[in-house]
């Protein structure tokens, strides 16, 4: 009697393994895109922290930064102090030293001033979900 696989056993044992392979590299992009989800949220709630920094800062005005359709995060809004959105800090208060972008390159966080200058939208978009989501004072619990 031969010891050993037949062609069969083996073809067995591939196809166990190369399904086992298949389940796990799902879950891991799965885990990968609720992660990005995750920073995303947590994201424009910094970016949140710092705009009510920035209102409170502008007192009696109390307004938010001027711009319409500003993509955050990129070279150009890489921070806010007490000017705005800017590329680098100037001297004055700083309340975001770093103004974080989307993890992803095809994505971004797009910031417009409302009506009045007392409130603000924040377009950005979750991978899990189809549409833009956007955050607003009222949306984000102030």
């Amino acid at each position: 009697m031969k010891k050993g696989f037949t062609l069969i056993e083996l073809l067995v044992v591939i196809a166990i393994i190369a399904l086992l392979s298949t389940l796990s590299v799902v879950a891991l992009n799965s885990a990968r895109v609720k992660a990005r989800d995750a920073r995303r949220v947590s994201d424009i709630k910094q970016i949140r922290t710092a705009l009510d920094m920035y209102f409170d800062n502008t007192s009696p005005d109390n307004a938010y930064p001027a711009g319409s359709g500003v993509v955050l995060g990129t070279s150009t809004r890489l921070c806010l102090d007490d000017t705005g959105w800017v590329a680098t800090c100037g001297s004055g208060a700083v309340f975001m030293q770093s103004v974080p972008k989307d993890p992803l390159a095809s994505g971004s966080y797009t910031y417009t001033l409302g009506a009045g200058s007392s409130t603000y939208s924040i377009v950005y978009k979750l991978e899990k979900n189809t549409g833009n989501s956007t955050a607003t004072p009222v949306t984000m619990g102030e």
